[in-house]
């Protein structure tokens, strides 16, 4: 087994059979609450979706199909795969009490509520109005999102990180790293020790070794 199958085998997180996915990581203590060692829920039956024919990513704008904001647009904030969830920023939200303890009702907070992949429409940027997708080859063999109603491709939004850069519009800067000095040789392995190639590189000449040392 090569190392790096080995190291992501060893990384992969183990979920119990029964384990109910929600909007909460795993080890955060809400997930763990929800999924308790030994009880077993009913199981959730989700409709299997491809991970190639998932079209919507976050930073997307959609159309609601359903529920109380039936016809309202917004950006998709976060994504959850394994429930075929989206979350909106600021759409489907509720209502509710944090923190309540004798007398304190707590603090009053809203929350966005995910809704289902089939329950949105993607947003065609050409006339904003939602739209069917699929996914197309073009001529220089990228994948692309095409809409079916118009026939236009719909690009995959350019999402900030934390710390507000867009990777895709990044300039290097003085101080930044170039790229030809990253890739750049500057190492060569070697069987010797580290003390043997100070040496060399100092040019002690010793001939003395360490006798082996078995330990087991």
């Amino acid at each position: 087994m090569k190392l790096t199958a080995l190291l992501l085998a060893a990384a992969r997180v183990v979920k119990p059979k029964h384990y109910r996915y929600g909007t909460n990581r795993p080890w955060m203590i809400s997930a763990k609450t929800m999924n308790v060692p030994g009880k077993i829920r009913n199981y959730v039956f989700v409709e299997p979706i491809a991970p190639l024919d998932w079209h919507v990513v976050r930073g997307d704008t959609v159309e609601i199909l359903a529920g109380k904001d039936k016809g309202k647009q917004g950006k998709v904030v976060q994504v959850f795969r394994k429930r075929n969830w989206v979350i909106l920023e600021g759409l489907n939200t509720h209502y509710r009490y944090i923190g309540k303890i004798n007398d304190y009702r707590g603090i009053y907070l809203a929350s966005e509520a995910p809704l289902l992949l089939r329950e949105v429409s993607l947003i065609d940027p050409s006339d904003r109005k939602p739209t069917d997708v699929e996914w197309r080859f073009t001529e220089e063999g990228k994948r692309v999102r095409v809409s079916l109603r118009t026939g236009r491709v719909i690009p995959k939004p350019t999402v900030e990180r934390r710390d507000g850069i867009l990777p895709l519009q990044w300039r290097d800067g003085p101080k930044d790293t170039s790229p030809e000095d990253t890739l750049e040789k500057t190492y060569i392995p070697s069987l010797k020790t580290l003390e043997e190639e100070v040496m060399e590189k100092l040019g002690i000449q010793e001939n003395r070794r360490h006798r082996k040392s078995y330990w087991y």
